[in-house]
């Protein structure tokens, strides 16, 4: 009971809002300016990085179930998994029901790069949809991240007009991590675009 105490503490004070201006990124009516991100601690309460972009999204790891209700208590009203049914089945609790359950609405857009599962342009066109539609702040996440960051940089440049080299180093602040896949294929946040961005073609081995 103590360990579970002292882990909501955590994510009490991880999610606490900044004092000053609130900077609204869900909604209808975003702020135009978008805020660099904040890593914050990831704790035992998401498997991977933590990180908040304004006041109202956070994009992360895979979170726990506390994890879960501490974001409800500070106003996260949707909840965006990128993760696949396959990766799903070894979290050991139903997000999707524990979502439902904190009356916040689930929205499921698995990718993984393959076939069955790829980074398109449909995927930025739903989770565009599903930021505009939120009442309250929303919750992006993947395994560690690694996804989300590459899906927040395309909307990015796709539905804010941030120009290519600033969406990068927003992705690269929670966990873009495109020097680290190195490769002659796309990176999956072309992959979403449907287009190559000249800024990665450094990393591509001919």
């Amino acid at each position: 009971m103590r360990g579970r105490t002292a882990l909501l503490a955590t994510v009490s004070l991880a999610v606490a809002p900044q004092l000053g201006i609130a900077q609204h990124i869900a909604g209808s009516h975003p702020d135009k300016k978008i805020p660099l991100p904040v890593q914050l601690d990831a704790s035992k309460a998401f498997q991977s990085t933590f990180a908040r972009v304004g006041d109202d999204l956070y994009i992360a790891g895979q979170p726990t179930r506390e994890a879960l209700h501490q974001l409800r208590e500070r106003g996260v009203t949707t909840v965006v998994n990128l993760r696949s049914p396959e990766e799903m089945a070894g979290v050991g609790f139903d997000e999707a029901a524990e979502a439902a359950s904190l009356g916040m609405k689930y929205v499921y857009l698995p990718v993984r790069g393959n076939s069955e599962f790829p980074y398109s342009p449909a995927t930025v066109d739903q989770f565009s949809r599903a930021l505009k539609e939120a009442n309250g702040g929303v919750l992006l996440h993947c395994t560690v991240a690694w996804r989300a960051s590459h899906l927040w940089t395309a909307y990015l440049i796709r539905e804010r007009g941030m120009s290519v080299d600033s969406a990068l180093s927003q992705g690269r602040a929670i966990n873009l991590m495109d020097e680290h896949h190195m490769g002659s294929g796309r990176q999956p946040v072309e992959d979403f675009l449907g287009r190559d961005l000249e800024p990665l073609h450094r990393f591509r081995t001919p």
